[in-house]
């Protein structure tokens, strides 16, 4: 069935037009099947019936004729029930019902499956059979198989004007949305232009050379005619841009230096490669070595290398750059956008970003953040062939992308853009200093820092010290571990930056999933072996060098914390304890000045929670990783397009498993910190506030917002909130909840505009 499905898939990739490609299916299937008739009908929403769209077997006069009424007939069963009919003696079954024209009245077995996009019911792919027969379960597989292929194609036809169905006029249709994952927050609107990749490395065909040393001389001309152009692009970008966000143009230039890439690369080369064919090996399997980690900030780092290798392969087959003519209010689309690709727009011009692929945490969206640009990725349904030229609304908040908006939406949205310009306005007016609530309570503000973006004077004076430090930044910009003087010196910086506030370092978090590339690891299951503090235990000489420089770093400022990531047993966090004095011990001896650091546990798996009570008591601190704990819990991907909507902070189980770690830290008297994107939401920090997290971790962009959210509530009314929100039974009616407190407070702006849209419909 496999060989199958690749024929009739490539064949349908293929195909000019959607009619050419419903024409494949059809015939491919009936034959495959041995069918009598196979058919396609499509939901026409214009009349509510569905449209038989495609045909082998049946009347072909009756194509674009003959149709149901939603609920009629078998096709209406299919569709309204949204799951398959098999059938071995179709008319005399209560909902056949016969239509004349397609002359099917020979046919006794009916097979349908409904054809279904994100849970929209698009139409329905039906075989049927002259003989009596139940078709088998092989049957059913293949043609729901099919029918999940064909509903992308759909879906794409039908948004990008190109379904034209009974009723329609063949106008390209309005106000058509494509979702996506929220990556920078902001509105817009603006002109979509499509970026290709320079070059594809995968359809580099493998060749031997038996001159290697020219072709090393052309790798080394590629290479350094790519290094110019980054250089040029950061220089452009310079003017407008932080010097810290700029900078990864320098970790490019590395990257290009690392013998990981080029070294690999020339070794090839000498053993009889071309350039080309070298460089597409060494490139892809260093990207898919990047896309297998689970870490979303280390799997973006694959997008940075494929660029850079398309890049070079452009050099080295001597294709020219191309000179892009950009409209004055570039929306830069693209399956990958790239820091180098938005280098190359006017800064001027550039209105917002929008990739099918990547996350928040990708370089490209923190240069958009520093830009003050909206952004959306992953929005893997955007049909880039059909989208250049046309007119966009990007909403940064909610991930969502308008195609052709009508007058009226674009009204709506300038509404949104001028609440966003007040909001900006009104928080500019919140004083520098601690954050508490409206009584007087203190939270604990803190920064989560990522390797670039520098925090202004303003935003300092709202933090209280820095809650998540992710060291596996410093291993990942080198091409082997980093020794314990070159760490000693990253981590310094960090502590004296910040000094005297507490900065909270998490020891190397690595494993199966996100492997550095100097010490990849390969399981069957990532996600659940080899990762965290498991790889540091069973690799002690990795620990022990990081907590030596961890602690020689801290032995000037003094306010060094060590967080420990992945912790699910107290042997774990006693074992971790037991070699970090071991190294206090050992520093001493030899006549360092160091004292013991406080010790926390993350809380990121859902054993640590329910084992929090007993962690709280070993340990100095308890810190919840909202991100990774709400995936295990709610078994989802963020970072997918397609199921981020279910990815949920506000899902009661979450806030249950949130109060029952807040309520050991309570009770064990130590703080209780949370690192997440829940921190940095004003909604969800005065809810956390009232299930007792006296420390919230977050990005610089959210002080100010989270600030002003927490001074207006009292701390009698945050626990209110937190205890309607434990006995909720949906993320939605707890959000809706607290959305409505935050509207009594006046506080409408920081409500999400499309939950602010229906609570004030509900006051109307």
């Amino acid at each position: 069935m496999l060989d199958i499905l690749r024929r009739l898939v490539q064949a349908v990739t293929d195909a000019a037009t959607l009619d050419e490609a419903l024409t494949i299916i059809v015939t491919r299937i009936k034959d495959t099947m041995q069918a009598g008739v196979c058919s396609v009908y499509l939901l026409d929403e214009s009349t509510d019936r569905w449209l038989l769209m495609a045909t082998d077997g049946l009347n072909p006069d009756s194509v674009r004729s003959a149709s149901l009424a939603r609920t009629d007939g078998l096709v209406g069963t299919v569709g309204s029930r949204g799951e398959l009919v098999n059938l071995d003696d179709a008319p005399n079954h209560p909902a056949f019902r016969f239509l004349r024209e397609t002359g099917e009245e020979i046919f006794q077995s009916f097979l349908g499956v409904p054809i279904v996009h994100q849970r929209e019911i698009l139409g329905v792919l039906v075989v049927q059979q002259i003989t009596q027969r139940k078709f088998s379960d092989e049957e059913e597989a293949l043609l729901v198989t099919v029918a999940a292929q064909l509903s992308a194609l759909i879906a794409h036809a039908k948004v990008s004007g190109r379904l034209h169905l009974s009723q329609t006029t063949g106008e390209k249709p309005t106000d058509v949305h494509f979702k996506g994952v929220a990556g920078i927050g902001g509105v817009t609107t603006g002109t979509a232009f499509v970026r290709q990749p320079p070059a594809i490395l995968r359809r580099v065909k493998d060749a031997k050379t038996d001159q290697p040393e020219l072709e090393l001389g052309e790798f080394q001309a590629a290479l350094s005619e790519v290094k110019a152009e980054l250089r040029q692009i950061s220089d452009s970008l310079s003017e407008h841009l932080a010097r810290k966000e700029t900078a990864l143009f320098d970790t490019y230039l590395r990257m290009l230096e690392d013998h990981t890439l080029s070294g690999e690369v020339c070794q090839r080369i000498r053993s009889g490669e071309t350039a080309p064919t070298a460089l597409k090996y060494v490139v892809l399997d260093l990207v898919a070595r990047f896309e297998a980690m689970d870490d979303t900030y280390l799997k973006e780092r694959s997008t940075d290398l494929l660029d850079l290798g398309r890049r070079i392969l452009a050099k080295l087959l001597h294709e020219q750059s191309e000179a892009f003519e950009y409209p004055d209010d570039v929306i830069l689309i693209a399956e990958d956008v790239t820091p180098v690709m938005l280098g190359e727009v006017a800064t001027k011009s550039l209105k917002a970003i929008v990739s099918i692929k990547g996350s928040a945490n990708s370089h490209v969206a923190i240069l958009a953040r520093g830009l003050g640009i909206p952004a959306v990725m992953g929005a893997v349904d955007l049909p880039l062939s059909d989208i250049s030229g046309a007119h966009l609304i990007i909403d940064g908040w909610r991930g969502e992308v308008i195609v052709e908006p009508s007058e009226h939406v674009l009204s709506e949205y300038q509404q949104a853009i001028d609440d966003a310009a007040i909001l900006e306005m009104d928080l500019e007016q919140v004083e520098p200093g601690a954050a508490t609530t409206y009584d007087g309570t203190r939270v604990h503000l803190m920064l989560n820092p990522g390797p670039f973006g520098d925090l202004s004077d303003r935003q300092r004076s709202f933090i209280d010290g820095v809650g998540l430090y992710r060291t596996e930044f410093i291993f990942l910009a080198r091409p082997r571990f980093p020794t314990e003087d070159e760490q000693e010196s990253e981590y310094r910086a960090e502590l004296e930056t910040y000094a005297p506030m507490p900065v909270v370092m998490r020891t190397l978090d690595i494993g199966g999933d996100k492997s550095l590339p100097y010490f990849s690891i390969e399981e069957e299951n990532p996600f659940l072996g080899w990762r965290g503090i498991r790889v540091t235990l069973d690799h002690p000489e990795i620990f022990l060098t990081q907590i030596r420089a961890m602690l020689r770093a801290d032995s000037g400022s003094g306010n060094l914390r060590i967080l420990l990531p992945m912790i699910t047993t107290l042997e774990e966090l006693r074992a971790s304890r037991a070699l970090i004095e071991r190294v206090v011990l050992e520093l001493r001896a030899e006549g360092v000045r160091v004292t013991t650091p406080e010790v926390g546990v993350m809380i990121e798996v859902p054993s640590a929670v329910y084992l929090a009570p007993e962690l709280a008591t070993e340990a100095d601190f308890l810190s919840v990783g909202s991100n990774d704990l709400t995936q295990y819990l709610l078994a989802v991907d963020r970072t997918n397009s397609r199921v981020a909507d279910i990815f949920d902070g506000f899902h009661p189980a979450v806030l249950r498993a949130l109060q029952i770690t807040s309520k050991a830290g309570v009770n064990a008297d130590i703080p209780v910190a949370l690192c997440g994107e829940m921190a940095g939401d004003p909604l969800a920090a005065v809810l956390l506030v009232g299930l007792g997290f006296n420390e919230l971790s977050m990005s610089s962009a959210a002080l100010v917002s989270v600030k002003r959210a927490l001074g207006a509530f009292h701390l009698r009314e945050c626990k209110q909130l937190a205890a309607k929100a434990l006995k909720s039974e949906s993320g939605e009616h707890v959000l809706r909840l607290v959305g409505q407190a935050f509207m009594g407070k006046q506080l409408n702006l920081l409500v999400p505009p499309n939950l602010r849209e229906s609570l004030e419909m509900e006051v109307t």
